[in-house]
């Protein structure tokens, strides 16, 4: 399809793959701004989720680094509008479907209404990179659903420590999760 595309369309798509995730952190860093006048649970939950994404997004490198698939413009030998990676930058999972993915399940913990965008955001990420040549199918759902699936169970995890938080609220350690 990137082939019979009009050029505007596929500079368009390879900016956003090259850099769509800055919008991430945009959106994570206004999902914090967002919480900290709110109650404890909220601001904590929003100050986790950049770790959480930084976490998915480790963890989905070092399964990569397991399943070592080469990516498609190797392969397939066949042009692609991004340039290709050098032999060794595997291609499953995509690691921009699941920082993509991570964050916007993150949001979906602290702001719906960013969270809204930012799932938006990630399925167009993954198709982004597909369409870019960087990634076959199979690597951006893989990527979405490790970046979900991850950031899904950290989040839960981070929620369990909002009692903490709402505890240290009135001491010397007061984190910056908790409202004044």
């Amino acid at each position: 399809m990137a082939q019979r595309s009009p050029v505007w369309l596929d500079t368009v798509v390879s900016s956003w793959s090259t850099y769509g995730l800055a919008l991430f952190g945009v959106l994570l860093l206004a999902a914090w701004w967002r919480a900290r006048p709110e109650a404890p649970a909220r601001s904590t939950l929003a100050l986790a989720a950049p770790l959480v994404v930084v976490v998915s997004y480790l963890a989905n490198d070092g399964l990569k680094s397991l399943l070592r698939e080469q990516r498609p413009c190797q392969t397939l030998h066949t042009l692609t509008i991004e340039a290709c990676p050098p032999l060794g930058d595997w291609s499953l999972p995509s690691n921009h479907a699941a920082i993509a993915a991570a964050a916007a399940t993150a949001l979906l913990f602290t702001d719906r209404a960013l969270a809204a965008v930012a799932v938006l955001a990630a399925l167009l990420m993954a198709v982004s990179r597909v369409w870019v040549g960087a990634h076959y199918p199979h690597d951006v759902a893989l990527g979405l659903v490790v970046g979900t699936a991850l950031s899904w169970t950290l989040m839960v995890a981070a929620r369990r420590t909002v009692p903490l938080v709402e505890r240290l609220r009135d001491t010397r350690l007061r984190p910056p999760a908790a409202p004044r």
